[in-house]
């Protein structure tokens, strides 16, 4: 069963508006992230509890089987930069931070296929 998550009216009017653009429009592989926002709990942006993953937050993570930390910062698609650990919202993993909040678990499949949990430990507002 996947967390509850809650999502921005700000981050869903620019995600909305990106999906719906030509280039994006019919891309199946984004039809993830078209569910999330679908089953996401909407709240205004002042609104939005702190510990809550938005748009360009930065979140630290726990794997849960090797206790390997690490932080993402979830980055709009043109800004995505692996080497600065920014994850695109348009990736499966990207889609699957969104709305999260701390305490949260998620599973988790890695780019070489394996199955991992995380559970996410502190967000950070900014960037």
């Amino acid at each position: 069963m996947k967390p509850e998550i809650t999502v921005s009216t700000s981050d869903l009017e620019r995600l909305e508006g990106l999906l719906s653009k030509p280039p994006t429009r019919n891309r199946s592989d984004l039809d993830g992230l078209r569910a999330e926002l679908e089953r996401a709990n909407i709240l205004d942006t002042d609104g939005m509890p702190a510990d809550v993953i938005m748009m360009n937050s930065r979140a630290r993570f726990r794997e849960e089987t090797s206790g390997r930390e690490y932080e993402l910062t979830l980055a709009w698609p043109h800004e995505a930069n692996a080497a600065d650990g920014k994850v695109s919202i348009f990736s499966p993993a990207g889609s699957a931070l969104l709305g999260l909040s701390v305490g949260q678990r998620i599973d988790w499949q890695t780019p070489e296929g394996h199955a991992i949990q995380l559970r996410v430990l502190a967000v950070s507002h900014g960037a």
